[in-house]
């Protein structure tokens, strides 16, 4: 029976996509303070990021799509400095 549940375990965390990870810890600001989403994602294609997916996750604002090198990303910016926080690049 252990062997089972280990065998178990194994396959779903084997399962789990690489690319999921633990939620960046950003400062919490005023909603007020934070740069307006439009703003936010023209200046990181400004940057060279090619945005799939633009999201709030808690207190930061979250990317899904390619760098200026085309490999794919995902990242969490600060939503008030739009300073990376946390990333994940494919290698």
């Amino acid at each position: 029976m252990k062997r089972l549940t280990l065998a178990a375990l194994v396959g779903i965390v084997a399962a789990a996509p690489l690319s999921a990870f633990a939620k960046a810890d950003c400062k919490a600001y005023p909603k007020a303070e934070w740069m307006k989403e439009a703003d936010a994602k023209a200046k990181l294609e400004g940057q060279g990021y090619t945005i799939s997916k633009f999201k709030v996750d808690g207190n930061c604002y979250e990317i899904y799509g390619k760098n200026k090198e085309g490999k794919k990303v995902e990242i969490y910016f600060d939503a008030k400095t739009l300073d990376p926080v946390k990333s994940e690049i494919e290698k």
